[in-house]
């Protein structure tokens, strides 16, 4: 059911170009900076005691639950995957911020002890410890281009749902539900019209979007069989009925 961006050739009257330079730009004058730092990180022994302190500290990130009140905001120009279009757009979460800089502190973590546990003489350690922090200073770089490159973590345009880099189609979503995971609410899930393969019901919202579970399925039924309301002019999102239970 998702289109992802890979395999997709940009057009080159799609309005985005500016934007792309722009993240592009961002992702340059970040990973540039990171890879300077990271190959100046002198040799050093990892500590046991400094390492549990850092894995216990992330798992109480991960667990940890912020509240999500934020609402669906109107925006006339939503850049998406194809170009830009009117339409309702969701921040990332205060938990997704989180989420993303663990990630990326894990990367890096795991990166420096790989490369600490590198001989320092041979040749071949040198280009592997080169590759491994390149590539370390490279995904931060893809982040921030992706975090300009896209008008917000959510959008609902008329041409689809758009969460991250994945995009649905409002023609095939039968049904809007609920999910949960590990007795929390965890996203929507988007039914298919049409199964086009053995995966799951794709799900959107969570943990990393700043508006709830409750209020952005609200958004997407009201608009799942009129999504052309969305590109007619400026609107406001619909409520959940009220005694919806709570995110967390």
């Amino acid at each position: 059911m998702p289109v992802r961006l890979s395999g997709r050739l940009p057009k080159r009257d799609d309005g985005l170009w500016s934007r792309r330079l722009l993240a592009a730009t961002v992702a340059a004058m970040l990973a540039v900076p990171v890879a300077a730092a990271l190959f100046r990180v002198p040799r050093f022994d990892p500590d046991v005691c400094v390492f549990w302190l850092f894995v216990g500290v992330t798992a109480l990130l991960r667990r940890w639950c912020p509240r999500q009140d934020a609402r669906l905001v109107w925006r006339e120009r939503v850049a998406g995957l194809d170009g830009t279009e009117p339409g309702l757009v969701a921040r990332r979460s205060l938990a997704g911020w989180i989420d993303l800089v663990t990630a990326l502190a894990w990367a890096t973590a795991v990166t420096l002890v790989v490369t600490m546990a590198l001989p320092a003489d041979p040749q071949w350690a040198r280009v592997v410890r080169l590759a491994l922090l390149v590539a370390v200073a490279a995904a931060g770089g893809v982040v921030a281009y992706s975090g300009v490159r896209f008008t917000g973590r959510l959008a609902l345009t008329a041409s689809g749902i758009r969460h991250g880099r994945r995009w649905y189609d409002w023609s095939n979503i039968d049904r809007v539900s609920l999910h949960r995971e590990d007795g929390r609410l965890s996203g929507v899930r988007l039914r298919p019209r049409v199964w086009r393969s053995l995966e799951p019901a794709p799900v959107v919202g969570g943990r990393d979007v700043a508006v709830p579970e409750q209020r952005l399925a609200a958004a997407i039924e009201a608009y799942r069989e009129r999504p052309q309301v969305l590109a007619a002019g400026p609107v406001t999102a619909p409520e959940p009925a009220a005694g919806a239970d709570p995110t967390c």
